[in-house]
């Protein structure tokens, strides 16, 4: 018997586990799915965009040349927070290396979130979906046994197969969950790579732009 069989043939609580099963993995799926292909267009964009930047004569001309190959929108925002802030306010109080540092902090946080989303999604249903699996199979167990001790017989082929279906619940819920932990785990390891190469350009920006001007020969 398979999970959609359980799910047509169960008692309600049989098939709000069923169905909350169902949806967790089509939630993981979707979002493993789109963080394979997030990831390995930021991965390969982060190295072209740093290397064009660096290779630009000006930031104005960086940003232009930037945008060609930042489709994730990862450098761009590191970028614009080097303008400064409008007078007559608190960000553009302070010390102009504060200021920046503020900045890009903030441009970071916003960028970092974005390639954080979807984690948490993971790490949920990695870490629930074996018990709420567990959770349908005791009850299946236990809606079973009653069933055959209300039939006043009870023999092993007739425990074994209702208590064999029940047991379909436990493993849909690893089935759910293991795809949904080795996602996490293998995109917290390209995060962890793009998040330090974006921590890294943020840090030369700032270095860049907070030097002090050569003095002018003579």
């Amino acid at each position: 018997m398979s999970l959609l069989q359980l799910l047509g043939e169960g008692d309600a609580v049989t098939r709000v586990v069923a169905v909350l099963l169902l949806a967790m993995s089509v939630a993981s799926w979707v979002v493993i799915l789109w963080k394979a292909w997030l990831l390995r267009r930021a991965s390969r964009d982060v190295g072209r965009s740093t290397a064009a930047f660096w290779q630009a004569p000006s930031i104005g001309d960086a940003r232009q040349q930037v945008g060609a190959f930042d489709r994730e929108a990862l450098i761009l925002p590191l970028i614009a927070a080097t303008q400064a802030e409008a007078p007559g306010s608190l960000a553009a109080a302070g010390d102009r290396s504060q200021q920046l540092t503020r900045r890009l902090r903030d441009a970071l946080h916003l960028v970092l979130d974005k390639l954080q989303f979807g984690q948490v999604l993971l790490a949920t249903v990695g870490s629930t979906a074996p018990f709420v699996g567990l959770l349908g199979t005791v009850w299946g167990i236990y809606h079973a046994l009653t069933g055959i001790a209300a039939a006043g017989q009870i023999t092993i082929d007739k425990v074994a197969g209702p208590v064999g279906e029940a047991l379909i619940m436990t493993a849909a819920g690893l089935a759910v969950a293991i795809p949904a932990v080795l996602g996490y785990n293998v995109f917290g390891r390209a995060i962890g790579r793009i998040e330090a190469d974006l921590e890294g350009f943020a840090r030369d920006l700032r270095e860049l732009l907070t030097q002090p001007a050569a003095p002018a020969g003579h």
